[in-house]
């Protein structure tokens, strides 16, 4: 299909009558509404007929159903919590606070300064524990022998590794 001069204007009409663009696509016959909008967007037909405007919607009126019981009044507020806004003699209740988070049971390595390792003297013994900041001239790795199978000392290992244990009781405190 061809917009044809006669077709052209006969959509100019029927926009600017108000009808809609499924409306016009269905007068023309051989168009989609689609190929009608790119139409009038390429001819830049923004303006609109008003539409005949109807009366407002009459509202419904409100009527208080007759299933729900109504609210007791006591003449005072009493404060609420979460799901208990509707409850009278509801007492805010205080969250339980977690408990502080145990860490590892091993006492903190102490670094000696000729244990301290730098990347260059690493080896799979070793522990590969970074401490300090790599910008730092003082930035050196544990040191200590490392466990076999990680890459850590026991102390670091316990820090490392959060097991899924330890992840639900710290889930289950907060």
């Amino acid at each position: 299909m061809s917009w044809t001069d006669e077709r052209v204007e006969l959509l100019k009409k029927l926009w600017s009558e108000g009808l809609s663009a499924s409306q016009v696509a269905a007068e023309l016959g051989g168009v989609t509404r689609n190929a009608v909008i790119g139409k009038v967007h390429r001819l830049g037909l923004s303006g609109r007929a008003k539409t005949t405007t109807t009366a407002p919607r009459a509202r419904r009126p409100r009527t208080q159903q007759t299933n729900r019981p109504a609210r007791p009044s006591t003449g005072t507020s009493a404060p609420s919590v979460g799901a208990t806004a509707l409850k009278v003699d509801s007492q805010p209740q205080v969250a339980p606070q977690p408990k502080a988070e145990k860490r590892p049971e091993a006492d903190p390595v102490v670094v000696p300064i000729s244990k301290r390792a730098s990347i260059l003297t690493l080896t799979e013994n070793t522990c590969k524990w970074p401490i300090g900041d790599p910008g730092d001239t003082d930035f050196h790795f544990c040191g200590h022998k490392s466990e076999s199978g990680s890459p850590y000392c026991k102390y670091h290992s316990e820090i490392a590794y959060n097991t899924g244990a330890d992840r639900r009781r710290s889930k289950k405190a907060s």
